[in-house]
């Protein structure tokens, strides 16, 4: 079982930790700029990493579940390739974002069109899930089968 949701184990550690370093980056920020909580304005500097901060931490949640879903429903290794390149997105929207509101636009999209594919993993998976028996003569279950057999 484990080595089942390893990959998606290690992509949630991952994920977490990013999280706790774009919080950390809020508390220096907040020292650097003397903004004591719960202010949240201040100098612009510390409103794009709060800001920045806050989106991420939006959507997390978001990523976690589609990661989990489509790496248990469709494929782990696929999951887990977009999982870290989703975080590898989230980490340049961050900093993008801390030197200039402009500057997160890109990783912006990145990390929307990953979340898109998730999704899309997530759904295929589910739907094959239930709709294709193992005996199922359908042309697209000899794919989906290609793809658990990895």
């Amino acid at each position: 079982m484990r080595n089942e949701i390893d990959l998606l184990a290690a992509v949630t550690v991952l994920g977490v930790l990013e999280q706790a370093y774009f919080t950390l980056q809020v508390i220096y920020a907040r020292r650097k700029f003397k903004i004591s909580p719960p202010e949240t304005a201040g100098h612009p500097e510390f409103e794009r990493i709060f800001r920045a901060q806050v989106n991420c931490s939006e959507y997390f949640p978001i990523f976690i579940s589609l990661l989990w879903v489509a790496g248990i429903f469709f494929h782990q290794g696929t999951a887990a390739a977009c999982g870290v390149l989703y975080l590898y997105t989230r980490f340049r929207y961050f900093h993008g974002y801390a030197l200039a509101a402009q500057g997160r636009l890109g990783p912006l999209y990145a990390s929307a069109r990953l979340l898109w594919l998730l999704v899309g993993l997530a759904v295929a998976g589910l739907l094959a899930h239930f709709l294709l028996l193992p005996s199922s003569p359908w042309a697209l279950a000899w794919p989906l089968r290609l793809l658990n057999a990895w």
